[in-house]
């Protein structure tokens, strides 16, 4: 608890990964887009409505808007952030979360305010849910080491209960993967329908476009091979493949998972899903999938092999 504390009191690990950004707590950049005069609203009432359904799976807390470091106002030549910007999201052993401002960041204010507003909603409402995902330590060499992460197991000698996917698998049998895509499918979900609340329309360039799709979950298959090379900024370039890679990666999996093993049923395995990885226990996930597809499912489709340990719930 000690270690942890003292990871917790300072966060400038991960803010010195980013030396030409300035970070800012969420709270204050939401007081200055405001007195900017950007209408901060659908961000507000897409975070209500988070509270509430997180609620549903046990979520009892939201991530502090002050362990949510948000970065802008860059030095760098057309820098370029958001959602896929590299060496950012939440960190459990900080428990912060460090995003950046979509768009160009040599900015105090964003170019485009509401698909900014949607994508600090889509990261908010993304790492609120890994903030409140069960977690369990244990102590190796005086530091700490996770062993339980949400539905996810690890040795305290590095072995993890599931194997990565092989590179370019359509399915997943990684939890990693199902943890990440499930967060992110109910943090896009809620973006989305911020989104039609506030009648948020999508941009009509193609790098707008294909960053509003991507918050609202909404992109095509054709969205995710499309190649796209900006000519003003090679961050714009690479901010656009991070896009596809992880849509391909990571949401498209998880889908396809959930059309694998619940057919019809994708939004009760997900929401099961998800209550397993805020309360930590697999047994009611477990037996929702015993039920559909024979004893033993979750470990038969996850466990890696040699992998054992009595005291795991699946």
């Amino acid at each position: 608890m000690a270690a942890l504390s003292a990871m917790r009191a300072d966060a400038s690990s991960l803010t010195g990964k980013h030396p030409a950004h300035v970070f800012r707590p969420l709270s204050e950049i939401l007081s200055r887009w405001a007195a900017d005069g950007i209408d901060t609203t659908p961000f507000h009432a897409g975070v209500e409505d988070a509270k509430r359904r997180y609620a549903g799976y046990g979520l009892s807390r939201m991530l502090p808007f002050d362990r949510v470091l948000v970065g802008g106002e860059s030095t760098r030549p057309r820098a370029f952030g958001g959602f896929h910007h590299p060496d950012q999201g939440y960190r459990h052993l900080q428990m912060v979360a460090v995003i950046t401002m979509h768009g160009p960041m040599e900015r105090r204010t964003p170019e485009r305010p509401a698909l900014a507003l949607l994508d600090l909603l889509r990261a908010y409402a993304h790492d609120c849910l890994h903030y409140g995902s069960r977690r369990r330590y244990v102590e190796m060499a005086g530091m700490p080491v996770r062993t339980q992460y949400g539905i996810n197991y690890r040795r305290a000698t590095g072995q993890s209960y599931s194997v990565a996917d092989e590179r370019g698998s359509r399915h997943t049998r990684n939890l990693g993967i199902v943890m990440e895509g499930a967060c992110d499918r109910e943090a896009r979900s809620i973006t989305r329908e911020a989104a039609e609340r506030f009648g948020i329309t999508e941009p009509t360039d193609t790098l707008g476009a294909l960053a509003f799709r991507d918050v609202t979950g909404t992109l095509t298959e054709d969205d995710s091979r499309r190649a796209f090379h900006s000519p003003e900024s090679a961050e714009r370039t690479q901010y656009a493949a991070a896009l596809r890679n992880y849509e391909s990666g990571v949401n498209r999996r998880y889908s396809y998972f959930l059309g694998e093993f619940a057919p019809g049923e994708e939004d009760a395995c997900h929401a099961q899903i998800l209550a397993a990885i805020i309360g930590g226990d697999t047994t009611t996930l477990g037996a929702w999938l015993d039920e559909r597809h024979g004893p033993g499912t979750f470990a038969g489709l996850f466990r890696a092999s040699g992998y054992f340990d009595p005291e795991l719930t699946a």
